[in-house]
């Protein structure tokens, strides 16, 4: 059975840690700790519901223990060249004509990114962002239109 997951939900899994993480190691950290709390928990999920935000909600929730757990800074700047371009390779909806958009996302305060995230990259509706950020509705709303404003303030400032 989470074979099927795996196989159904891993690529895409894969591509919120990379996109979390900005770090190719750190993401693969991530994707097997995420896994492994799915294991260790599947028998809390209920069928009737997606799975997809289920997982979604554990990766985030394990990507959050660890920075806690480690005391980084998520708005650490990529440590090298090669780091940068795997994350934007992993992403398929990152063009780099959206460069300074992206970068804008990446330097937002840690809730409003991984709102951004869930939200317009990993093309999930209001309700399963909430879902699997553990938030209501209108608070996933009131942080994209911050997440909006700020981007826009910083891209008007960068001369876009």
């Amino acid at each position: 059975m989470i074979d099927e997951y795996v196989a159904r939900y891993g690529r895409r899994l894969f591509g919120l840690c990379m996109t979390l993480c900005r770090n190719r190691i750190e993401a693969e950290d991530l994707y097997q700790e995420t896994w492994l709390k799915v294991l260790s928990h599947i028998h809390q999920f209920h069928e009737a519901e997606d799975f997809e935000p289920w997982l979604t909600k554990i990766c985030v929730n394990t990507y959050r223990n660890i920075l806690r757990r480690l005391k980084i800074s998520p708005f650490a700047d990529f440590s090298s060249d090669e780091e940068k371009r795997v994350l934007i390779e992993s992403v398929p909806a990152r063009e780099t004509d959206h460069t300074a958009l992206y970068d804008a996302v990446d330097r937002l305060p840690e809730k409003l990114r991984v709102t951004v995230i869930l939200f317009y990259f990993r093309d999930m509706d209001l309700a399963q962002t909430a879902k699997a950020l553990g938030i209501p509705v209108g608070t996933v709303k009131s942080r994209l239109n911050h997440a909006r404003k700020l981007l826009k303030e910083v891209l008007q400032d960068e001369g876009f």
